[in-house]
């Protein structure tokens, strides 16, 4: 109390001058935070099997960053690892792909809600609809519907039934309708009912100087702008027979593509006369995108079956998943470069 006295009948400028002092001891003695800078030098493992909620943001993040985990899942699998290495690659200044702190901040603060409700609509039954499963009989139907409400709304989310189930226990998915609340993925999700008619993509300056290299080791399309890779997209690669590898170009680009179903092109990779044509619709085996290479009869394009990619493979074509092939214009147009290896 005696010091405080003193300190107190002090002059005024003498009191400010010791305060100041007083100050700036604190300030420096303190612990400093650490600079931004070092924030990008942690080191943080990949999450536990158990961790699905972390594990799924990751997903959805990489998801809306055009680098594609694959379907959303909350599993650690090999399209997410390699979606995380591409990440790093792109976004880290020493890249290091078993380092995970970069892409799970990244996610943490770019997705506030991981999951969010979907409400059945009416209009959402116009996309369902009986298919049949030999393409004798898909020919002369005048589209290739969703064959269940579960099959529209997994495909709408990027996820599958398991996952999708797994989101909404207690709901019967074989028996959903309109006015079926159901909790999904927050992704950017894929709609349908946006997709034009045979709609035509032209060149496009930037956009037809990019290159696709295509990795069928890896199953990996990435995206390439001025040597820089900007996005990555899981795919299925044709039988090792029929892959087309070279540089080539990509020549067009369409959506809601009809399917010339010819088994004998299929199976040996020579043209017949004995042929079905598959109507539009995301059951048709392309899918609801293609875009053609100059190469008769090969392009990368969607799928009917997106759980298989990356596992099944195609005649010759390059699938990928609808929800990954439809953004393919947005990133790259008639006259891109296209490497097979």
């Amino acid at each position: 109390m005696k010091d405080l006295h003193s300190v107190y009948h002090l002059p005024a400028f003498t009191r400010i001058a010791l305060l100041l002092i007083l100050s700036f001891v604190f300030i420096f003695s303190s612990p400093r935070p650490a600079p931004a800078n070092n924030l990008f030098k942690r080191v943080a493992p990949e999450p536990g099997k158990e961790e699905s909620e972390v594990i799924t943001r990751v997903q959805i993040y990489l998801d809306r960053k055009h680098f594609g985990p694959g379907v959303i899942d909350g599993a650690l699998g090999e399209f997410t690892r390699l979606a995380v290495s591409a990440y790093n690659k792109r976004y880290v200044k020493k890249p290091d792909p078993a380092n995970w702190h970069q892409v799970l901040r990244d996610a943490q603060l770019g997705i506030k809600f991981v999951y969010v409700k979907y409400t059945l609509k009416k209009e959402d039954l116009r996309w369902i609809g009986k298919v049949p499963l030999k393409p004798e009989d898909q020919e002369g139907m005048k589209y290739m519907y969703y064959r269940s409400l579960a099959e529209f709304v997994c495909e709408r989310y990027h996820t599958n039934w398991n996952f999708l189930h797994k989101l909404n226990p207690g709901i019967n998915l074989d028996r959903l309708k309109a006015g079926d609340v159901l909790t999904v993925p927050n992704v950017v999700p894929f709609q349908i009912e946006d997709i034009k008619k045979h709609d035509q993509y032209t060149e496009e300056q930037h956009l037809s100087q990019r290159h696709l290299l295509v990795d069928t080791s890896s199953r990996i399309v990435s995206i390439m702008d001025n040597q820089q890779v900007i996005a990555t997209f899981p795919i299925t690669p044709g039988k090792e027979r029929y892959i087309p590898r070279g540089k080539w170009k990509i020549v067009n680009m369409v959506t809601t593509p009809e399917f010339r179903y010819d088994r004998k092109m299929l199976q040996e990779g020579v043209r017949s006369d004995d042929f079905y044509v598959i109507p539009p619709g995301p059951n048709n085996p392309v899918g609801i995108f293609w875009a053609g290479l100059n190469k008769s009869g090969i392009g990368l394009h969607g799928t009917s079956s997106p759980e298989t990619i990356g596992r099944s493979r195609s005649a010759g074509c390059i699938r990928l998943a609808n929800w990954d092939a439809i953004r393919l214009p947005t990133l790259v147009r008639p006259g891109a470069t296209v490497t097979v290896k």
